[in-house]
């Protein structure tokens, strides 16, 4: 494996880092939006805020990691039957990639003033990523089938 291997792992690993944060932040700021949203003022700002969150790190930082990922994959040629902590990974990224739908979704949806899910269920969703991480962590560390 080559300096393009290692160049191409750092760069995934940053964008991981960006598109993580992203992901973990921006249902925070939905648990504030939908209990302090009826302020106009305040629902102005939460609105901006998640749409900078959203345009300036999470998108770019999704692709980056995905596409960084996918070209790992074809450089260290981790393809295959014996890389079963691959597919397990690749199946919990995509899951991770719904969830940033999902978060796509509200963020359309408080832009609208039409969102009706409140603090609490943001609460609750704000664990998924934490879940996805810790076992994508696990597959990648261990590799354990």
């Amino acid at each position: 494996m080559g300096d393009l291997y290692l160049w191409t792992k750092v760069v995934h690993i940053l964008a991981v880092i960006s598109w993580m944060a992203g992901l973990f932040y921006l249902p925070r700021l939905f648990v504030y939006h939908a209990e302090n949203g009826g302020i106009l003022t305040l629902d102005k700002v939460f609105v901006a805020m998640e749409g900078r969150l959203l345009k300036a790190i999470m998108r770019p930082a999704a692709v980056v990691s995905v596409c960084a990922g996918l070209l790992l994959i074809w450089l260290g040629s981790w393809y295959g039957p014996m890389a079963g902590w691959l597919w397990g990974k690749l199946v919990l990224v995509g899951a991770l990639i719904v969830f940033h739908g999902t978060l796509e979704f509200h963020a359309g949806r408080f832009r609208r003033g039409v969102e009706r899910c409140n603090g609490r269920y943001f609460r609750v969703i704000n664990e998924v990523p934490t879940v996805l991480l810790i076992f994508i962590v696990i597959l990648v560390v261990l590799k354990p089938f």
